[in-house]
């Protein structure tokens, strides 16, 4: 639920509540529906905690008052915690920018890098790529929308937009910033009247949590929420051969470029003799070729979002070598003052700083070709302990069980085939929060496999098992499995079909992701979960017995207990599959009352509420059946399914199970040890049995009635 507070003046105050949200499998249904009609984009952003601009816009100007959030109040909890002394914390107040200064505006003379500098927050990362932002106008108007001002309008309320997971999120905020003798504490512009810099902050810092939460990070966070665009991380320790060609192709094509020093041996960014700060974020700028003692150089502009300390070495501000260039050269380039901003050599650049993240809303920058298109495929995944998270590779018996994902890369056809390159296919893979506050996530140190398929597992319509990867080594891997929110790689891969298998390093690590894949080619991508494998059906679907070895015999023991309509209700199927037909094999006390309701239910074809004997009859047979495949399956002997044995009994059941949905029937019925009992599995499988009798009838064009939903929906969920 989600409160509004308002104020005029700021002590005056109204609420309003939303409605309760959907439950969680609902809402992400909705939500992929969604998705596919364009929710979530750039064009129809989700709003961020359900608060709507609009509606909030008109909710202020038709009562007069302004804005006031109570999903990021003005308070220390904002602030966060460790980045403020608590005396010092005694100190801010919240002031509107209004009340900062008496006539303020959000944008003064366009927007630029000198705009601001940094306060008190270690966000150089993130301000280093506000700096980048500043020089793509187009990507600036979406994350900073530019009809906000403080005119007849205002309201106290603002919003930007922010890439987050997959999709594009409208953050709404206050202006309340906080301050300290009147002057804003954290991010502030240089013109003391400008605020797009310091609201643009808050928003941010409201998605990462608090202002805390945004303390140290990497560039290539922020530009990826900027763009939501495809994302290239260069070890300068290493860099490719082609690097000047690739920055130069880059910057001709609306990219954002940070990039970072390496870390001193304290977290504290000391600035070192030759002017560089260690650990520290920096912005290129620029780029330039230029002709120096009849030598061709290449040259880096960067800029420290401080606003000051420059690099002191070779192309500095002062340094010497300039008059070796020509006076257009120098005029063009050279500005000698502290504002942050430099020149330095592409040789010096890799030698002193560590990586480069590059960021571009398309990826044809990649090989300079504007005649290749390149194809995204985006799939969201998930890694569950005990059912998909297996692990990487060393793990033999459990890397089978995580997500796999079948990709056809076709034949470069043109002239695009004819600039074909080394590289025609990037993945990446991006592990998603599952806290709010951004200091509080854990990042797994995650990977990514790629197996090229042999001609004999063509035809395989399911998961590859564990023999698979016994007997076939990856044609890609990642070299390190890295705790960071992203890693990717750019990769050559010949026309054919191949697996890619994300995961996390160690097993049963739970967390969501997102991979991407883009290609030149024509591809064609699915997830390699949802079919049956052979070597996972070895579990022979057995003849039904026990109790009563046919049917004479059984509806005869039917009519002992049934009562004088020969019908049976909860209550006494719970005594007969307790204390007879399941007597000794029930692990956990026996199925409860209302498990026995649902299986009516789902059974009581009369809807009476009760079994009668042809009811009874084909539950009895479906029970032991799968009593049987529980048993034949529990290959570990203990009585209980785990979550791997789980997958397999499934599929000897004869039905298909993708990873979404065998992670939800863990979450749904299994213990919070890991393990599942007979009575959860044959609850479990009568369901699953039902649901997918009615979803082929459907798929066969037949409309369900209200009733019949209604029905669905009891006899699912009771």
């Amino acid at each position: 639920m989600r409160t509004l507070s308002l104020s005029v003046p700021d002590t005056q105050q109204s609420s309003t509540t939303a409605a309760m949200p959907s439950p969680g499998v609902c809402m992400n249904i909705i939500n992929a529906r969604n998705g596919k009609n364009g929710y979530g984009t750039i064009s129809n952003p989700v709003s961020f905690l359900n608060q709507d601009y609009q509606q909030l816009k008109q909710y202020c100007l038709s009562r007069r008052v302004r804005f006031i959030d109570e999903t990021f109040p003005p308070d220390r909890n904002t602030i966060g915690q460790g980045l403020l002394k608590p005396s010092d914390l005694d100190r801010v107040k919240w002031l509107r920018p209004t009340k900062i200064v008496s006539d303020p505006s959000f944008i003064v003379d366009g927007v630029s890098r000198f705009d601001f500098g940094q306060g008190l927050v270690g966000n150089c990362w993130f301000l280093a790529s506000i700096g980048a932002l500043t020089f793509q106008d187009n990507i600036l108007k979406q994350v900073v929308p530019p009809e906000q001002k403080f005119d007849a309008d205002y309201s106290g309320l603002f919003h930007f937009r922010f890439w987050r997971f997959g999709k594009w999120v409208d953050v709404v905020i206050d202006d309340k910033l906080p301050t300290v003798d009147g002057r804003p504490i954290f991010v502030s512009s240089k013109e003391p009247t400008e605020f797009w810099p310091a609201l643009l902050e808050k928003a941010y810092a409201k998605v990462c949590g608090s202002y805390a939460d945004m303390n140290a990070g990497t560039p290539a966070e922020a530009l990826v929420d900027f763009t939501g665009g495809v994302h290239m991380c260069i070890n300068l320790s290493d860099p490719p051969p082609n690097l000047w060609e690739l920055m130069f192709r880059a910057g001709q094509s609306s990219s954002l470029m940070g990039c970072g020093t390496p870390n001193g041996a304290t977290s504290e960014n000391t600035v070192q003799p030759n002017g560089l700060v260690k650990g520290h974020a920096y912005t290129v700028t620029g780029l330039k070729q230029m002709i120096s003692r009849g030598q061709l150089i290449h040259m880096v502009r960067l800029w420290n979002p401080w606003g000051h300390k420059e690099w002191n070495g070779d192309w500095s501000d002062k340094s010497s070598l300039w008059q070796t260039v020509s006076q257009e050269d120098r005029e063009e380039c050279l500005s000698v003052g502290d504002d942050g901003e430099f020149w330095m050599s592409l040789e010096d650049f890799c030698k002193f700083y560590n990586d480069l993240d590059i960021c571009c809303l398309c990826p044809d920058f990649l090989d300079g070709s504007s005649s290749c298109h390149w194809k995204t495929s985006i799939y969201d995944g998930r890694w569950v302990a005990g059912t998909t998270a297996g692990g990487q590779m060393t793990h033999t018996e459990t890397f089978w069980t995580n997500p796999q994902y079948r990709i056809r890369i076709g034949k470069l056809l043109g002239e695009c085939s004819q600039q074909q390159g080394d590289k025609n296919l990037l993945v990446s893979l991006m592990q998603m929060p599952d806290k709010r506050n951004r200091r509080l996530v854990q990042n797994f140190n995650i990977g990514f496999m790629i197996f090229e398929v042999p001609e004999e597992y063509k035809a395989e319509t399911g998961k590859f098992p564990a023999s698979f990867f016994s007997r076939n080594r990856p044609v890609v891997k990642t070299n390190i499995f890295l705790d960071a929110r992203e890693v990717m790689k750019f990769v050559m891969l010949e026309p054919g079909e191949y697996l890619i298998v994300p995961s996390t390093f160690n097993p049963n690590e739970t967390t969501s992701f997102i991979l991407t894949i883009l290609s030149k080619a024509e591809t064609h991508v699915h997830e390699n979960s949802g079919g049956r494998n052979h070597e996972h059906m070895e579990a022979k679907e057995p003849t039904p017995g026990g109790k009563g070895a046919d049917d004479d015999n059984k509806r005869t023991f039917f009519r002992q207990y049934s009562d004088k309509y020969e019908e049976v209700d909860a209550e006494q199927l719970k005594m007969i599959l307790n204390d007879w037909i399941l007597k000794g094999d029930l692990k956990s006390g026996g199925f409860s009352i209302d498990a026995c309701r649902s299986m009516i239910a789902l059974m009581d074809s009369s809807i009476t509420g009760k079994l009668n004997g042809d009811e009874f009859l084909r539950l009895w047979k479906n029970v032991i059946t799968y009593k049987d495949i529980f048993f034949s399956t529990d290959v570990s002997r203990t009585g209980t399914l785990s979550l791997n044995e789980l997958r397999n009994a499934i599929m000897a059941t004869g039905k298909r199970v993708s990873d979404d949905m065998l992670n939800l029937m863990a979450l749904r019925y299994g213990a919070a040890s890991g393990h599942m009992t007979l009575e959860s599995f044959i609850s479990l499988v009568l369901r699953f049995d039902c649901m997918n009798q009615i979803f082929r009838q459907l798929s066969d064009g037949s409309a369900m009635t209200l009733r019949e939903t209604e029905w669905l929906y009891l006899s699912m969920y009771t």
